[in-house]
C-alpha cells in the first residue's frame, strides 16, 4: 500500500481504522501510510472509541490468586485490567536488553519499585523483556507487558490516570519518548524532559558549559559528510564521532583522518537535522572520571566518584575503575564535585545523574553529564551502602535528602576499596576486534572489595576469570607518550616481584637506558619470531601494551587475540599496569579475606 497524501485520517470510515488496528498497524504506520501525523490519527482513533483493551496472563495458572497478573493489549472487546483509586506510579523499563543496555537499569527499575512501596505507592512497570527482574510476579504491583513507545504508554496511562511517569530508570529507551508525553499531558517525574534535552543537545549543553565556566573538549555537530570532514579538522584529530541520542556507545568510532570519518560517515545510519553526527577533540592518554549523584533541586549527594583503570575514551561500561579514586589531585577531585554539582543544579535534575569526566594536563574536561541512571549506579551503591535508585525514586516523590539522612555523606570516609572489572564474550566470538573503544562490548561485570587497593583488584581479576599471574614473563610495549618514569616504576615493580621482561625495540631500549634489563623481541609486523609467536608458544604470561594512534592499533588487534585464544591477561593502559603490580603484591601474600558486603556497610556507619 502506497503512502497517500489524499486520504486524511478524518475520511476514514471506523471500521477501517479498528480493523487496521486489529490487524497489528501502529498508529505511527498508519500516519505514514495515510500522509498525516500520529497525533492525528491517534485522536482519531478515540474519537472513534478504538481503543485498546488489556488482558490477563494468570502468572499462577489459577492455582492461587496472582498478585502481579501480566497485562497485554488487544483490540477485543473485554477488558480484564482494573484500575485501582490508590496513587500510583508508572515506572517505564528499559526494553529488550542488548550489549549496551545491561541489565543495569532493570536494577535501578526495582529499586524503584521498592522505594515506592515504601512510600506506599502503587508501582505499575511497562517493559517488554521476559529476562528481567522488573518483570518477575513479585516484583511490582503491576505489570504490562508491553513495547516501549509513544502510543502504547499513552494508552496504558489513559487507562490508569497515574500520578505520574518515571522515565529516568530505564536507559536511553524512555528517555526519547519523554518530550512526547509531557507534550501528550502526562506527568514526568523527576528531571524535566527540558532538562534531558538540555543535556542530549549538543549546541545547548555547549552553551551551558561556557556559561558555567566548564572546560570541555572542542566538538562540533554535523549533517553531511564533507561537514563532516571540515568540522573534524577544525577541532582536530584524533576526533571521537558518533550519533546523537544512543546509549552503550553504540555506533561510537574515534577518527584519525578525513579518510576514517569519510568511511564512517558513509555507515551512519542516518544523518540529517534531526539526527546530526556528533563530533569531539578526542583527549587521548588522558584519565577518565564517573560521577553518580542524585538531587532533589536544592542539594546534591555526590554518591561516589570513580576513577576508571583504562585509557579515555573507552566505554565506562568497558573500564574497570575503582572507587575511591586513587590517583588524583585534591584540587582536581574538588574541581569533579564542584562541577557536578553545578551541572545538577542547571539542569534543575530531580533524581540521577550521571557525569563523566577526563583530566588531561592538569585540566579537568566534562565530556558529556546524563540526567538519568547510569550503568554505574549497583557497582557505586553497592560500594558506599547507600541505594541511590531507590533514594532517586523518593526525591521524586518529594522527599529531600535532608529527610532520608543523606544530604551530609562523603564517600571520601569510606574504609574500602572497590574494584568494577568488565567480563567479555570474546572467547565466544573468534575474529571480533577485541581491542576497547567508545562503544560498549561487555556482557557483565564484577566487584572485588578489600581493605588495600591491590586486594580488590587481585579479587576482581579473579571474579572476572583473569587471575593475574604470580611469576613468569611480562611483555611491554609502551608509546613514546608512556616512556616516562611511571613506566619504570612500574616494570621495577614486576622484576622486584621475580618477573621476567620481554620488549620491543624502542621499549627495551628506553628500559635499558634506565638500568632495567629485557629480552628485546619483534613487533607483529617486524619479522619472526614475534611477539605473537612467543604468545603461542605459552612464553608470556602478562601483557602490557599501550597503544597510540591508528597505526599502533593493529599491533594491539594481533597481539589481543593471541592473548585471548591463549588466555593471557592483556592491559593496555599504564593505570591498569600499576593496579596489576599491586594486585600480584597482595595475591602473592596470600589470605585474601572474605567478608559480606553487610559487613563493609557496617563499617561506613560506624
Amino acid at each position: 500500500m502506497a503512502k497517500s497524501k489524499k486520504n486524511p485520517p478524518r475520511r476514514v470510515p471506523a471500521e477501517i481504522l479498528r480493523k487496521a488496528k486489529e490487524y497489528g498497524f501502529s498508529d505511527r504506520q498508519l500516519a505514514y501510510l495515510w500522509g498525516t501525523t500520529e497525533k492525528a490519527v491517534r485522536n482519531l482513533r478515540k474519537e472513534y472509541g478504538i481503543v485498546p483493551v488489556y488482558k490477563t496472563v494468570d502468572t499462577c495458572a489459577a492455582e492461587f490468586e496472582a498478585h502481579t497478573p501480566y497485562h497485554y493489549s488487544t483490540y477485543d472487546q473485554e477488558n480484564e485490567s482494573v484500575a485501582s483509586a490508590r496513587r500510583k506510579v508508572i515506572i517505564l523499563g528499559g526494553g529488550p536488553n542488548r550489549i549496551g543496555q545491561g541489565i543495569e537499569f532493570d536494577y535501578c527499575c526495582v529499586h524503584g519499585v521498592m522505594a515506592l512501596a515504601e512510600e506506599g505507592i502503587e508501582s505499575i512497570m511497562i517493559n517488554c523483556n521476559p529476562e528481567t527482574v522488573s518483570t518477575d510476579y513479585d516484583t511490582t504491583d503491576k505489570l504490562y507487558f508491553e513495547p516501549l513507545t509513544l502510543e502504547d504508554v499513552l494508552n496504558i496511562c489513559d487507562h490508569e490516570k497515574p500520578y505520574g511517569v518515571i522515565v529516568g530508570f530505564g536507559g536511553q529507551t524512555p528517555l526519547k519518548i519523554a518530550r512526547a508525553l509531557e507534550e501528550n499531558g502526562v506527568p514526568i517525574l523527576g528531571t524535566s524532559p527540558e532538562g534531558i534535552d538540555l543535556a542530549e543537545d549538543r549546541e545547548r549543553f555547549g552553551a551551558l558549559l561556557r556559561k558555567q565556566r566548564i572546560p570541555h573538549p572542542k566538538y562540533g555537530t554535523a549533517y553531511s559528510v564533507n561537514n563532516a570532514v571540515l568540522v573534524a579538522e577544525q577541532i582536530g584529530y584524533p576526533v571521537l564521532i558518533r550519533p546523537s541520542y544512543v546509549l552503550g556507545g553504540r555506533a561510537m568510532e574515534i577518527c584519525y583522518s578525513g579518510d576514517s570519518v569519510r568511511e564512517y560517515m558513509r555507515k551512519a545510519v542516518d544523518v540529517s537535522p534531526e539526527h546530526p553526527v556528533l563530533i569531539d577533540r578526542f583527549l587521548e592518554d588522558a584519565f577518565e572520571f564517573d560521577v553518580d549523584a542524585v538531587a532533589d533541586g536544592k542539594d546534591v549527594l555526590i554518591g561516589g566518584i570513580m576513577e576508571h583503570i583504562e585509557e579515555a575514551g573507552i566505554h565506562s561500561g568497558d573500564s574497570s575503575c575503582v572507587i575511591p579514586p586513587y590517583m588524583i589531585s585534591e584540587k582536581n577531585l574538588e574541581h569533579l564535585k564542584a562541577y557536578t554539582v553545578k551541572l545538577a543544579k542547571a539542569l534543575k535534575v530531580v533524581g540521577l545523574i550521571n557525569v563523566q569526566y577526563a583530566i588531561k594536563d592538569d585540566v579537568v574536561y566534562v565530556l558529556e553529564a546524563n540526567p538519568r541512571a547510569s550503568r554505574t549506579v549497583p557497582f557505586v551503591s553497592k560500594a558506599i551502602g547507600i541505594p541511590l535508585a531507590k533514594i532517586a525514586a523518593k526525591v521524586m516523590m518529594g522527599r529531600t535528602l535532608e529527610d532520608l539522612g543523606v544530604k551530609d555523606f562523603d564517600f571520601r570516609t569510606l574504609k574500602h576499596i572497590s574494584v568494577k572489572e568488565a567480563v567479555f564474550p570474546f572467547s565466544k566470538f573468534p575474529r571480533v576486534p577485541i581491542f576497547l573503544g567508545p562503544e560498549m562490548r561487555s556482557t557483565g561485570e564484577v566487584m572485588g572489595i578489600s581493605e588495600a587497593f591491590g586486594g580488590a583488584v587481585a579479587k576482581a581479576q579473579m571474579s572476572a576469570g583473569n587471575t593475574l599471574p604470580d611469576h613468569g614473563t611480562v611483555f611491554i610495549s609502551v608509546n613514546d607518550s608512556d616512556k616516562n618514569d611511571i613506566t619504570l616504576n612500574i616494570v621495577r615493580g614486576f622484576v622486584q616481584l621475580g618477573f621476567s621482561i620481554v620488549a620491543t625495540e624502542g621499549t627495551a631500549r628506553f628500559l635499558g637506558e634506565h638500568g632495567i634489563q629485557s629480552e628485546r623481541v619483534f613487533k607483529v609486523n617486524e619479522g619472526r619470531p614475534n611477539v605473537v609467536d612467543l604468545i603461542k608458544d605459552g612464553k608470556i604470561n602478562l601483557i602490557v601494551n599501550t597503544p597510540l594512534g591508528e597505526e599502533s592499533r593493529y599491533d594491539e588487534y594481533a597481539i589481543g587475540w593471541a592473548a585471548i585464544a591463549h588466555k593471557v591477561s592483556f592491559i593496555t593502559t599504564l593505570s591498569a599496569a600499576a593496579t596489576a603490580v599491586k594486585g600480584i603484591e597482595r595475591q602473592r601474600e596470600g589470605n585474601l579475606s572474605v567478608r559480606t558486603i553487610q559487613e563493609y556497610h557496617k563499617e561506613i556507619l560506624t
